[in-house]
């Protein structure tokens, strides 16, 4: 089954994303676990979450996508960012037990000058606090675009920080379309390189999740600013190959294309269209 879906609001809660997700003709979604900001996150309602996981078996939603709020940077100099970047991570990870077995997926931060070393070091610390063996949730590292001082420019950075995580069944990779397009790794025309490097360095079986984004800039711009689907330097035809590829087409994808609900819906529509049964 094709696993589609974008990013939608929780204001309002799990049981109001599934049923936007049903009528936009998703099966799938990702959400924000509080202000993409920053902030306290709303109180769990266990009504809510009893009947979202009710819905979400008629429907056939079998995975979601958390995504920490962009304010994280674990990799920070600054010992009170990454203190905020560890309390909000250990209190997004104890939340997503209410909704066992999904995705978490989170940037894994700018080391801001002290270099990609320490930066990494300081990333792996704070996962092998808030990681525990009694988690069901997944913790995804997202692919970056490589502005500034970011990590997880390439496959090997990535690499890096998994080698150092304890709990390697606990940890995985969301690749995001436009962030290596912009990275500089060629999907359009070399899709397949990219996945044996991805294999190579990384391994398949950490790849959880797509972001599917289009990108405003050419590959390697290392700019990070995504486009509609066919639309942008990445185009429709790769991404029809992206999604039939036989490496990737079981994974859940996840749009965060620059789009209101109505955009999403025409969207996916199309990628149905393009997905070959």
């Amino acid at each position: 089954m094709f696993k589609i879906g974008c990013h939608l609001s929780a204001s309002k809660g799990y049981l109001d994303m599934a049923e936007t997700s049903e009528r936009i003709g998703a099966n799938t979604f990702q959400f924000f676990t509080r202000n993409p900001r920053g902030g306290k996150a709303k109180e769990i309602d266990e009504e809510d979450i009893k009947k979202f996981l009710e819905k979400s078996k008629q429907i056939g939603i079998d995975v979601i996508l958390a995504h920490a709020p962009y304010t994280l940077n674990c990799a920070s100099s600054d010992l009170r960012v990454r203190e905020f970047a560890k309390e909000t991570m250990a209190d997004d990870l104890k939340r997503m037990e209410y909704t066992p077995n999904n995705l978490y997926n989170f940037h894994p931060g700018s080391h801001v000058g002290q270099g990609v070393e320490i930066g990494i070091k300081n990333i792996v610390d704070i996962l092998n606090e808030v990681i525990t063996k009694e988690q069901t949730t997944t913790v995804l590292l997202e692919t970056m675009a490589g502005k500034g001082s970011e990590i997880g420019r390439s496959f090997e950075e990535l690499k890096q920080i998994i080698d150092g995580v304890k709990l390697k069944d606990k940890i995985g990779v969301c690749l995001d379309t436009c962030h290596v397009n912009d990275a500089g790794y060629d999907i359009v025309n070399n899709l397949d390189g990219v996945l044996e490097e991805f294999d190579k360095i990384i391994g398949l079986e950490k790849l959880k999740a797509i972001h599917i984004n289009d990108s405003k800039n050419d590959l390697g711009s290392h700019k990070d600013r995504h486009e509609k689907i066919g639309e942008g330097t990445i185009g429709t035809d790769a991404f029809e190959r992206i999604i039939n590829h036989p490496k990737l087409r079981n994974l859940p994808f996840f749009l965060e294309t620059p789009n209101e609900l109505d955009g999403y819906e025409k969207e996916i529509s199309l990628l149905k269209t393009l997905y070959k049964n």
